[in-house]
């Protein structure tokens, strides 16, 4: 069994943005030369998160909107902004959205469904965060 491990990075503009990440990870399942296995997609911040669903923008904006309605920004709502932190949002954000993604290789290209692609969810952007990309197979 082979593996092989890449660190995507990311500085995101926005505080809250959703980044298609499919491409990037498809070329590092290409780069490690696993034909059948797994590909685990990794959020390396607890403020960040990865998830598969449909390259669709209106559907980002409606999950960015409805994720704001659950979990609104603001440092006066949030029992851990107590400890100096602005980010207790974020947190929430990312339980809700997950942490990370598990998908199958099979003959050497992911194993999505229709309209699947991997996306990289950000709820407290602005500063340098990674996400692992790790494949395990034969």
């Amino acid at each position: 069994m082979r593996s092989y491990t890449e660190y995507l990075q990311f500085n995101t503009k926005n505080r809250r943005e959703i980044v298609n990440i499919g491409p990037r990870v498809v070329e590092a399942v290409k780069k490690s030369g696993v034909k059948e296995g797994l590909c685990l997609v990794n959020a390396m911040h607890i403020t960040s998160s990865v998830f598969i669903n449909d390259n669709e923008p209106g559907l980002h904006k409606d999950f960015l909107s409805w994720l704001e309605k659950l979990a609104p920004y603001g440092e006066d709502k949030y029992s851990h902004n107590l400890t100096g932190e602005d980010n207790g949002d974020a947190h929430l954000k990312r339980t809700i959205m997950g942490r990370e993604v598990v998908v199958a290789i099979t003959g050497g290209k992911l194993d999505f469904g229709p309209w699947e692609e991997i996306f990289y969810g950000e709820f407290d952007g602005r500063r340098p965060k990674r996400v692992l990309v790790k494949v395990i197979g034969e």
